[in-house]
């Protein structure tokens, strides 16, 4: 397993204006971890910044590897494919929204105890840089309440 995120190379953080790093370690199984992090219609229960989720392209509740997928955050409308899809492991998207382009990964490693839960988001965009400039830890603030919820989740 590789403990790193895997970038497109148009979305590396040495080529995007914007990125962010968060990670949290949960006592919980990623088997466990995954269920709730690819639960994408439960999302708005328990992480206030993320509603109107809504999978275009199936009926199952949870992320696959296929997905493509409707959602509001940081108050953007977002339409969302999902690009790396590594059951219990690895999953990545890409988002598209008025000035924003988005590359948001998730990567789960198993520890003796649980495991350690990274998050990684590179943006290109208007939008995403005047954030940058004018709300510089937002998006890691809210990435880390994104992690917060799903420990509670994961810990419940």
């Amino acid at each position: 397993m590789q403990e790193k995120i895997i970038y497109p190379e148009k979305f590396a953080p040495e080529n995007s204006p914007v990125f962010v790093r968060n990670e949290i370690h949960i006592n919980a199984s990623a088997e466990k971890i995954w269920f709730w992090l690819t639960n994408a219609t439960t999302w708005h229960e328990w992480y206030f910044n993320a509603s109107n989720v809504e999978l275009i392209n199936q009926q199952e509740k949870h992320l696959l590897s296929t997905t493509t997928f409707k959602w509001k955050t940081f108050g953007a409308n977002l339409k969302t494919d999902v690009a790396e899809f590594v059951a219990n492991e690895r999953i990545a998207w890409i988002a598209r929204g008025t000035g924003i382009l988005a590359y948001h990964a998730w990567l789960i490693i198993p520890r003796e105890n649980g495991c350690t839960v990274l998050t990684e988001e590179t943006q290109h965009g208007l939008l995403c840089r005047l954030q940058k400039l004018f709300m510089p830890k937002r998006m890691y603030n809210y990435h880390q309440i994104w992690l917060e919820g799903l420990k509670k989740k994961c810990e419940e």
